[in-house]
């Protein structure tokens, strides 16, 4: 019997997409909006934005939400810049690496701007504790910061310049993330990689000083690289996707800006990047309120090292374990009422491996309560093989719970004298709703950094962050980030 094209897509787009990887449990279900006209010339209304965008347009709130992305990204680069991940790509790039021409972020080494924007965007989330728009999952500065703080140090560059660079890089790979997420994401597509793209060549062309066709252009060639499948989740693969749209958006915008031409619709043609990747383009999201809605006001950054579906139990765990000052050997159960995405993603029981302790909501509980943390150094080897968090996490019996949302957790310790501490969190710390303070960014860096660079050291570089806007030159930043 035949059946036509159209109604095997229909058909298609009705199938439920499975969401894999620590971070879906904030997916949407997908849907498929219907195909619609897209209006006229987004690629270069877009351009327009952007080349025409200054400092001075952005509010204070947006400024500040910049230096706090700046602050969370050089740390979780110093802090990932060993990683056995980061040893092996300077280990392979190094022999064909050209001038030394940018730092690495918590090495010696220096590279040209395409391979250090490459091995710093690596670095930057090989830990999976960097930033997060929650709307789309996008992780926004590893891609826009590792590109435009290599090409700092290569031309000169302000902090006014830098903090509008980096701003306007974050915003239009999440509003064009925006535009076709949740469909783009659920079929497979990595969006930190195929979205980040376009904010590196936004970020990298506005620093060029690029004019509206070639920021169009610019635009239009990181189009045609979109990189990052979700696939790759659990290996060093999945760090390359942000390192790669570092490296492929300065790669885009230097062509631009020597006029190399795309076609000026690459973002909302009937063959172009929206309509070839996604089932779902509402190019309202891209183009909607520019300069007046941000999206880089919405950024957040992880407490935990870990995805974001344990973040709630964690946050109740230190929460209950500090106050009541609990101790493991008190401790009868512990009771967690979850979302289904809670054991879905993440219900290892017996993790050997730090990597593993990631996608362990049992290991994520017991380690918070021994340790009353979270970070880098809870989900390690160690962390996971400790003899009182092994036995602890199989006291831990999380329960799926009808009405319980992803971001939500009602957690229940129940001691041997019978008492009970319970605590539910309605939006675990890092969220919109309760963001991290200036201060646990600053502890959390500086966990990061010790033992990479000195701590007299950590207290310049997390400064000049916080200055970036009266530095003369951004490229401060990355020379004082490096191993002594």
């Amino acid at each position: 019997m035949h059946t036509d094209r159209r109604t095997l897509l229909q058909a298609a787009a009705a199938l439920p997409l499975a969401t894999v990887g620590a971070n879906a449990a904030f997916a949407q279900t997908p849907t498929t909006t219907p195909v619609a006209a897209p209006p006229k010339e987004v690629t270069r209304a877009l351009a327009h934005y952007l080349v025409t965008a200054s400092y001075d347009d952005l509010p204070a709130n947006v400024r500040k939400e910049g230096v706090r992305t700046l602050l969370n990204w050089v740390g979780v680069a110093i802090g990932g810049s060993h990683h056995e991940t980061v040893d092996i790509a300077v280990s392979a790039l190094g022999p064909f690496s050209g001038p030394q021409q940018a730092s690495l972020f918590g090495r010696r080494e220096r590279f040209d701007i395409m391979n250090a924007a490459f091995i710093n965007g690596v670095s930057s989330h090989i830990f999976d504790y960097d930033d997060t728009h929650l709307k789309t999952i996008i992780h926004p500065a590893g891609p826009v910061a590792s590109a435009i703080l290599a090409l700092s140090e290569m031309q000169p560059v302000s902090g006014k310049d830098f903090l509008n660079a980096l701003v306007l890089g974050v915003e239009t790979e999440c509003r064009i993330g925006n535009s076709v997420y949740p469909n783009h994401y659920d079929v497979g597509w990595h969006i930190t990689g195929t979205a980040g793209v376009f904010g590196s060549a936004a970020a990298v062309g506005k620093l060029l000083k690029l004019n509206e066709q070639q920021m169009t252009w610019a635009l239009g060639l990181a189009a045609s690289q979109p990189v990052g499948l979700r696939e790759s989740f659990g290996s060093m693969n999945k760090s390359f996707n942000p390192g790669r749209a570092a490296s492929s958006g300065i790669f885009a915008a230097i062509l631009a800006s020597k006029n190399f031409t795309s076609s000026d619709a690459m973002i909302e043609a009937k063959r172009g990047w929206a309509n070839t990747i996604s089932t779902k383009q509402d190019y309202n999201e891209i183009l909607g309120d520019l300069g007046k809605r941000y999206e880089a006001a919405l950024n957040t950054y992880k407490p935990f090292a870990c995805g974001i579906v344990m973040h709630p139990a964690i946050d109740a765990a230190i929460q209950l374990r500090n106050e009541g000052k609990v101790t493991a050997d008190q401790i009868e159960r512990v009771d967690l009422k979850v979302h289904p995405l809670v054991l879905e993603l993440t219900g290892k029981k017996t993790p050997k491996a730090g990597l593993e302790g990631k996608f362990s909501i049992y290991h994520a509980v017991a380690v918070a309560i021994v340790e009353g943390a979270g970070g880098e150094k809870q989900f390690s080897d160690r962390a996971v093989t400790d003899p009182t968090i092994v036995a602890l996490r199989s006291k831990v019996n999380p329960v799926v719970t009808p009405g319980i949302k992803p971001e939500q957790v009602d957690l229940t310790i129940v001691l041997k004298d019978g008492r009970k501490l319970n605590r539910y969190i309605e939006h675990a710390i890092g969220s919109v709703e309760v963001p991290m303070t200036d201060k646990q960014l600053e502890a959390k860096f500086s966990d990061l950094a010790e033992g990479i660079i000195p701590a007299a050291t950590i207290r310049r570089v997390m400064d000049a962050c916080w200055n970036v806007e009266n530095l003369p030159s951004a490229a401060e930043i990355a020379r004082m980030s490096v191993a002594s």
